[in-house]
């Protein structure tokens, strides 16, 4: 049902990139310019400004692309709803995932979904939260999983699993094992993510109440992934906080160790959020009731191990 001109300029509106537009439609550029460039002559007026080093969309283009989406969700629902006439869920998913739930939860709880909704197609996308979240904003996807507070009034917010970040230190390390006081981190080189990152918001405040503020803390380097962080801590460049999730194949192997800091919990939820207002339907609400009610919550020992937990949240 969709517009395959229509198609195109939504993906190069959603990348403002004709080349990363041709990779994700299997077409070439000058495929795409072309495809563009009928839609102009149709609506005459120019959908991008190409002018500089930078494509960006003309008011016309502002205008027609939430036209285009609206089309692409009604085009998703007629299929899913075609398919589902039959009694399967069919259709398309588009997911967002913060990093680290991405890398180590996303892999099997849509192997979950997809084992009872095989017609589905799933796509995700991962980044910091910040970044997760504008594109749920934006309708590039339908659903969020991020490890940061969302505090954005247009979103709506369902807590799904609790995480008890840890602090990494390399395997040989006078801390390893060790119970310290946070007063011992003011002069520790700290290696943190990114501004914007969920996780360094939540070990900036969780430090701030233990008395120790974001100033007042010696941050070595920033990186912007949780594999950055623990390649740097093997490194010997300083020591991190991050999910037990992220760390449990160095603590199985020793080449890291955890010290435990004293009257501080670094205790952050995993939570699902979409767009404000009814709640998801289609395949994002099938998804939803899936994470919320149909999963087996999973913990990680210190030790690295995984373990199974038969508790609902």
């Amino acid at each position: 049902m969709e517009n395959f001109r229509l198609k195109v300029f939504r993906v190069v509106a959603a990348h403002l990139s004709f080349s990363r537009a041709a990779e994700e439609l299997l077409l070439t550029q000058p495929a795409v310019t072309q495809q563009i460039k009928a839609l102009e002559d149709e609506y005459g007026v120019p959908l991008f400004d190409r002018s500089g080093n930078r494509i960006t969309l003309t008011p016309g283009g502002q205008v027609l692309l939430p036209y285009a989406m609206q089309l692409k969700a009604l085009s998703d629902d007629a299929y899913a709803a075609v398919v589902g006439a039959t009694g399967e869920r069919g259709g398309k998913l588009a997911l967002g995932a913060s990093q680290t739930i991405g890398q180590y939860l996303l892999p099997n709880l849509v192997a979950g979904f997809l084992k009872e909704n095989p017609r589905v197609s799933v796509s995700a996308m991962s980044g910091n939260t910040n970044e997760v979240l504008d594109e749920l904003t934006s309708r590039r996807i339908e659903l969020a999983m991020v490890e940061g507070p969302a505090t954005r009034r247009d979103l709506h917010v369902e807590p799904f699993m609790e995480d008890h970040m840890v602090l990494v230190v390399p395997a040989g390390h006078e801390w390893a094992d060790a119970q310290i006081d946070v007063e011992a981190l003011r002069g520790a080189p700290l290696l943190m993510r990114e501004v914007g990152s969920g996780s360094r918001r939540i070990v900036e405040g969780a430090l701030a109440k233990a008395g120790l503020k974001p100033k007042e803390l010696n941050i070595a380097m920033d990186l912007d992934s949780t594999e950055g962080l623990l390649s740097a801590v093997e490194a010997g460049l300083g020591v991190t906080f991050v999910s037990p999730w992220a760390v449990r194949n160095q603590l199985r192997l020793g080449t890291l160790r955890l010290a435990h800091l004293r009257g501080v919990k670094l205790v952050r939820m995993f939570s699902l959020v979409y767009p404000a207002g009814p709640m998801p339907g289609g395949n994002a609400g099938a998804f939803r009731s899936f994470l919320l009610a149909g999963l087996d919550r999973l913990t990680v020992r210190t030790t690295g191990k995984v373990r199974k937990e038969d508790r609902r949240k």
